[in-house]
């Protein structure tokens, strides 16, 4: 197993983790910003009241995008299993 072989499965975990939490953490960045945006319109300062919006959205979105999500985490693991023989001999 060279160094190569490692920084290179390294960088492919990290792409499909930022590939597959990429989804959820741009809804809750989008509902925060509007949630953000319609609080200080209204003076509202209740610090619940984001909170509600995101947990509902992120749900969404997992629902919508949790198999594209579970796609992609199987595809690098079958490769991940498959370049196994190839890293050992």
């Amino acid at each position: 197993m060279t160094p190569e072989s490692v920084m290179t499965i390294g960088q492919q975990a990290l792409e499909v983790t930022i590939l597959v939490s990429a989804p959820l953490l741009i809804a809750a960045l989008v509902i925060g910003l509007l949630v953000s945006i319609f609080q200080a319109a209204t003076q509202i300062n209740e610090m619940t009241l984001s909170f509600i919006p995101k947990l509902l959205v992120i749900f969404v979105v997992l629902v919508v995008a949790g198999p594209w999500m579970l796609t992609i985490m199987m595809d690098y693991t079958k490769r991940l299993f498959t370049s196994i023989p190839g890293l050992v001999g």
